[in-house]
């Protein structure tokens, strides 16, 4: 019995070691990661997004003479894959419902 007792202490002792790495990384980046934001960060945020809402005026100012440039063939595969992304998502629908027309009550 004596000798089962000093077999688990030596699994534990020997978990303990190769866990103790993996541990200690996770901590730092569990510090790193998951600390609130700083008023500093804020004002960080803010640039972000005037600088990426100024790009997307930009970028809508010129898609209209992308949309004017698109060939015949390009917008038919536009829609078969918009087709085939509604396709799957209600497929997806069925399978989590696991019914064809609605939920089982």
């Amino acid at each position: 019995m004596a000798s089962i007792g000093t077999k688990i202490t030596t699994f534990i002792n020997a978990a303990k070691a190769q866990a103790r790495p993996l541990f200690d990384e996770f901590m730092y980046y569990a510090k790193v990661e998951l600390t609130p934001p700083t008023p500093a960060d804020f004002k960080h945020f803010r640039e972000q997004a005037a600088k990426s809402a100024k790009s997307m005026k930009k970028d809508l100012k010129s898609s209209g003479n992308r949309l004017r440039s698109t060939t015949v063939s390009e917008a038919w595969l536009n829609t078969l894959v918009t087709i085939e992304v509604i396709t799957w998502f209600f497929m997806g629908e069925v399978i989590g419902r696991r019914h064809l027309v609605g939920y089982k009550v």
